[in-house]
């Protein structure tokens, strides 16, 4: 077995020997050659061909034969490439050296040591076979759903072209073959290809034929990846933070999808105010990157940022950002400026013509860094009169643009050109009433307004002599009071500045005047309101006394009237009235008997006159059936005690009467 394995081994080796050897010893042929040139205008003729050798010592020699007669001809230049594995040479003749029109045929011999190989023989006109050189530097841009390519021409006049696609990522998936005529604008070609997927990529293969040479022959091929259109703008976040006159802004967005991503993509950042971290720049800036972030710092005037993404097919509608410039509280006139000095090499300034109180970022003037005073001057006289700047003071502090002042600013202030706007009147009272008004644009002013002139006419301006007063520039509301009621009034409002008062807006009040039907009826409802008072008090107290009628008050006669000071009041003669008690009559009695019995009763006095009874109040009393009423007088008073079953009727001639019913038990 020993042997068995020892003989195997060594009859491996001899075969591995002679197999080098025989590699050695031989050369492998080269294809069959092409000449050519690569246009029609060109005195360069180019012949290739191909190996698939890896040997570096083979040389290669051109052969051409005339009819009878072969030669070779020494090169200009030679080259060698490898492509898709194959080794290409390449040797290139001046036109001068060959017989370039008549037929010739072309081989190669190639050599290796003492062995030598030779390719099929090429027959060719020289000056009728052209082939240009493979597509270069090749454009692609998506219309639609149409992929648009383009390159460099290689003639004046049309060409043939093929293009070979296929979608990246499917490999399984075929080749796609086209062939169209290019078309040559700006000595470039273009070719469409239709009806593709614009959110997919490709591999696109393309090689071009000249349609106007005898012998055209195709170009080799040239490659480039298609990805994705970047069919919409990014969406970018921002982030601001502003801190001693600079406003840090950092944009995130997020990633392209893949399949725009193919072939890389890049973003590009367009700074519209700064440049490397100084402010005032007149050039914008450009910054590239391949990150999803991007942190700038700007001054607190106003910015646009945009991002753009770029990929190989083209590029995204840009996406701006609008960094706003950072509103100063309650801007005041500037106090002093720098307009006419010289300039420091880290200061610039800007004004920004105001429109109806906001910056227009298209009227700025800009003064630079390290700007002469004679500049500076010159600036001053391109400003507008009577026109509102924004006037801002930049600085560049640790590479860092910082905003150090915020003012208005005019180069020369006017008078108002225009008045008050909507001068209105509302509310009018009797002796009050409310103004209102708009100010008038910036525009118009012209100026700061320092105030405002109000003024008063009673009846026309004409007639009367005007009353006015200046109020607050702040105001767009105000109220007239002290008026006289029923009266007409012309009011006039006018802007003022430093260099004048302008036009004034007018407008009438009439005040309410007062109506004498108002007070009576005022008193009129009084009066009623009283009456019904009284009328409902006085009803509720004859209410209530039916209801609950109220109780004697026992007279507690005054121990002050017997005192010693009034006893000659108190000795006047007591007066006595008579009491009569009247029996009644028993039951059964006739009345008749009563009526004939009946008699008249007086009554003494003090005086001794008769005084007559109330006959109307004891007509009904004076009845009795059957038995005559029985009288009797003071005297006889202690008779009755015995008397029993009986009513008596105890008559107080000075107005009080008591009926005392007992019963006998």
């Amino acid at each position: 077995m020993d042997f068995v394995k020892a003989s195997l081994q060594g009859w491996t080796a001899v075969v591995m020997l002679l197999t080098m050897v025989s590699k050695a010893a031989t050369c492998e042929a080269p294809s069959s050659p092409q000449c050519f040139r690569t246009n029609s205008a060109v005195s360069v003729y180019t012949c290739e061909w191909s190996t698939d050798t890896t040997e570096s010592n083979q040389n290669n020699q051109v052969y051409f034969r005339y009819g009878n007669l072969t030669r070779t001809v020494l090169p200009a230049g030679t080259s060698k490439e490898r492509i898709s594995g194959r080794i290409w040479s390449r040797q290139w003749f001046r036109e001068e050296e060959l017989f370039v029109w008549q037929r010739v045929h072309i081989w190669v011999i190639a050599r290796a040591g003492n062995f030598s190989c030779t390719s099929p023989t090429t027959s060719v006109i020289l000056n009728q076979s052209v082939k240009y050189e493979a597509p270069k530097n090749i454009s692609v841009s998506w219309m639609g759903n149409d992929l648009n390519l383009s390159w460099r021409a290689e003639a004046e006049q049309q060409a043939l072209a093929e293009v070979s696609f296929q979608m990246e990522g499917d490999a399984a998936e075929p080749w796609e073959n086209k062939s169209t005529t290019t078309n040559n604008t700006d000595n470039t070609y273009q070719v469409i290809v239709v009806n593709l997927q614009k959110d997919s990529s490709y591999r696109v293969q393309v090689r071009h034929q000249s349609i106007k040479a005898p012998n055209p022959l195709w170009s080799g091929w040239s490659s480039v990846t298609v990805p994705a259109e970047l069919e919409h703008p990014l969406e970018v976040n921002m982030r601001k933070k502003c801190r001693d006159g600079t406003q840090t802004v950092t944009l995130t967005w997020q990633p392209v999808p893949p399949a725009a991503a193919v072939g890389g993509v890049t973003y590009s950042i367009e700074d519209t105010q700064r440049c490397h971290g100084c402010p005032c720049y007149t050039k914008n800036c450009f910054i590239n990157t391949t990150n999803t972030k991007y942190t700038t710092f700007v001054t607190y005037s106003a910015a646009n940022i945009s991002v753009i993404a770029w990929n190989a097919a083209g590029k995204s509608p840009p996406a701006v950002v609008h960094v706003r410039a950072k509103p100063a509280a309650d801007l005041k006139p500037c106090e002093k400026t720098l307009l006419g000095e010289k300039l420091g090499k880290q200061t610039c300034l800007e004004w920004y013509e105001l429109e109806d109180g906001h910056p227009k970022p298209e009227s700025v003037l800009t003064l630079l860094a390290r700007t002469t005073k004679a500049e500076n001057l010159k600036m001053k006289a391109e400003m507008k009169d009577h026109v509102r700047y924004l006037y801002i003071e930049h600085r560049c502090v640790n590479r860092r643009p910082q905003t150090v002042q915020m003012c208005l600013f005019y180069k020369t202030e006017g008078a108002p050109i225009s008045a008050p706007e909507d001068f209105i009147t509302f509310s009018e009272t009797h002796t009050s009433a409310y103004l209102s008004w708009r100010a008038i644009p910036t525009g118009h002013q012209r100026g700061f307004l320092t105030h405002y002139v109000l003024c008063r006419a009673n009846g026309s301006w004409q007639n009367e002599t005007k009353e006015c007063r200046n109020i607050s520039a702040s105001l767009l509301k105000y109220r007239l009071e002290h008026l006289t009621p029923g009266a007409k009034y012309n009011i006039s409002l006018a802007s003022v500045t430093r260099a004048g008062e302008g036009p004034a807006a007018t407008v009438i009040i009439n005040t309410v005047p007062q109506k004498h039907s108002n007070v009576l009826l005022s008193l009129g409802l009084l009066l009623s309101f009283s009456f019904l008072s009284v009328l409902c008090t006085f009803t509720f107290k004859r209410v209530k006394n039916r209801i609950l009628p109220p109780v004697p008050t026992p007279v507690i006669p005054d121990s002050a009237k017997f005192q010693p000071e009034h006893q000659e009041i108190l000795q006047g003669k007591e007066v006595v009235h008579k009491l009569t008690l009247c029996q009644l009559p028993p039951e059964g009695k006739s009345t008749e008997a009563l009526e004939a019995s009946e008699e008249t009763t007086f009554l003494g006095g003090t005086d001794g006159v008769p005084v007559d009874t109330d006959d109307d109040k004891s007509d009904e009393s004076g009845v009795y059936e059957e038995n005559a009423l029985r009288c009797t007088t003071d005297e006889n008073m202690t008779d009755l005690e015995q008397v029993e079953n009986e009513i008596a009727m105890l008559i107080y001639r000075n107005g009080l009467v008591f009926d005392v019913k007992t019963d006998s038990g």
